[in-house]
């Protein structure tokens, strides 16, 4: 079914597995697919979303939260995917054999069918990691998770997005004082790591423009936030009623938006 306008729907998000739907005109793709491939359908039919019209999956990064049915679900409906290389040469192992591989590079516009594409680096302790921007009929939206700091390539990025998907990890307290071994909770607030709801909050009071009408807070850990404290951060900072902020949950698929 066409959707013409651009739209989005999480389908799972946290460190259990994250996988995005955006779909726009005749083209519907998965960004990240990190649950078991009979899961991620079922999720889907759960939206009335067919896995049957998916044109492609776009990985992000190589961790298994967000590639472990990346590889089925090219098999099982004959699809693309779509990876820079050297996420593609760290996640070869995961992914199994597929035949149809798009290689891109961050920094490189692309076309999936009628969705353009923009890749931007992040930091994150990954290969090649990236955050991006997928947009149709003059609709952006952002997406940018599993990053360590925001730079100002992200910065530069997500300016003029109607619509952020974005990390809001953790709560500094919470992480603090949680059961985190040592060097994990350093490892989660290096740059490498992940945003907490400060830092996410931050960016995008840096980021909005006027068309920003949506965020969708992700990545959120279950030991170390609360969807409370994370929309509490990012609505305090935003202060603007007419912004919807919303948080991906890790057990449940969202609602589809539309833009």
């Amino acid at each position: 079914m066409e959707r013409p306008c651009l739209s989005i729907c999480p389908l799972a998000s946290g460190s259990r597995g994250n996988s995005v739907f955006v779909s726009g005109g005749n083209t519907s793709i998965l960004v990240d697919a990190g649950l078991s491939g009979v899961e991620l359908e079922r999720r889907m039919r759960a939206r009335s979303l067919s896995p049957d019209s998916l044109s492609a999956v776009v990985v992000t990064h190589e961790h298994t939260d967000h590639i472990q049915a990346a590889g089925i679900l090219c098999r099982r409906y004959n699809i693309p995917l779509y990876i820079n290389s050297r996420t593609h040469g760290a996640a070869a192992a995961k992914l199994g054999k597929v035949e149809l591989v798009n290689l891109f590079a961050c920094g490189t516009r692309f076309e999936i069918g009628d969705l353009t594409i923009n890749p931007f680096s992040i930091s994150h302790d990954a290969a090649d990691p990236l955050g991006m921007t997928v947009a149709h009929d003059n609709a952006k939206l952002g997406i940018a998770t599993d990053l360590g700091i925001a730079t100002s390539l992200v910065r530069q990025h997500l300016q003029g997005c109607r619509l952020l998907y974005l990390e809001a990890n953790h709560d500094p307290y919470l992480l603090n004082t949680g059961p985190y071994p040592w060097y994990l909770k350093q490892r989660v607030k290096s740059r490498k790591g992940h945003l907490s709801n400060q830092e996410a909050a931050a960016l995008v009071c840096d980021v909005r423009t006027p068309v920003l009408d949506h965020v969708i807070l992700a990545h959120l850990s279950e030991q170390n936030n609360r969807p409370e404290k994370a929309l509490q951060a990012m609505t305090e900072a935003l202060d603007a009623p007419h912004i919807k902020v919303e948080v991906a949950r890790p057990d449940l698929p969202g609602t589809l938006i539309e833009l």
